[in-house]
């Protein structure tokens, strides 16, 4: 069986289990970083040319950006309750989380630009939406959406879906520089499962197949995404929670669905 480099294993159990840069993607905009730490362990870095999303996936930190202390934040021990806490980081900025439990950080990542302050997104900025319906249903928390204003490249939600349903579907991709019928977004996602040892299925094709990946997603994986369609499917019995974070030359989201399965819509 050959080896997928669309996914991605965490190394590793503590520590930066994931390190995903445009370089190592292959590609221009989008990285991704996940650390895991014990009570008291600290992690950090320079955003650089970058600016950064830090999300409490799970766990407490106190979090610092360029020596501003934000205290301590967090609040759900696991992804799967409820909205997350997050700290923007501008671009030439340095950043410090101290873990104050057991803590689950990622580094969402692309390029910086503008005039844009360190800030907390705190949980119910956004309000919770749900979308699709029967076994199509699943809850999405916006931390960074496009309508908010508050980065130059980054876009960054999570999505829970529940147990044997379908997510990022219909189909739909987002890999056409073609606004305003399409944008061209790098993606990753982030997914955990619930209980954490299921698995889920996701498949990433183009419409001449000549990307058509079909992944087995165990706990903890990370889905690069850089051009297709990206369907999820969970199994029964287990909950899906996925981090996606996208950008691109422009901040906008907007995606073509394929057009076979457009018809699950009406």
């Amino acid at each position: 069986m050959s080896k997928s480099n669309l996914r991605i294993r965490p190394k590793g159990t503590t520590g930066q289990v994931h390190d995903i840069t445009p370089a190592s993607a292959g590609w221009t905009y989008v990285g991704f970083a996940l650390h895991r730490l014990n009570e008291g362990e600290q992690a950090g870095g320079e955003a650089g040319e970058k600016e950064l999303c830090l999300v409490l996936v799970s766990g407490k930190a106190r979090i610092a950006v360029d020596g501003q202390d934000f205290g301590e934040i967090g609040e759900r021990m696991t992804p799967f309750e409820g909205a997350p806490h997050a700290v923007y980081v501008p671009m030439g900025s340095s950043w410090t989380a101290e873990a104050a439990t057991p803590l689950e950080l990622a580094v969402c990542a692309a390029p910086g630009g503008g005039d844009y302050k360190a800030h907390v997104i705190a949980p119910g900025r956004h309000p919770r939406i749900t979308r699709g319906k029967g076994a199509n249903v699943r809850h999405v928390y916006n931390i960074m959406p496009e309508d908010d204003g508050a980065a130059h490249s980054l876009l960054v939600v999570e999505v829970i879906t529940p147990q044997g349903n379908t997510s990022s579907y219909p189909p739909h991709k987002h890999d056409q520089d073609n606004l305003p019928h399409e944008s061209m977004l790098e993606e990753t996602y982030f997914h955990r499962l619930n209980p954490p040892q299921g698995f889920a299925m996701q498949r990433v094709y183009t419409d001449d197949r000549s990307l058509d990946e079909a992944l087995v997603i165990e706990d903890g994986d990370v889905t690069l995404v850089p051009r297709g369609y990206h369907p999820v499917a969970t199994t029964a019995g287990y909950d899906l929670y996925y981090l996606n974070v996208m950008a691109g030359p422009k901040r906008v989201w907007k995606f073509h669905n394929a057009a076979e399965h457009e018809w699950l819509l009406q």
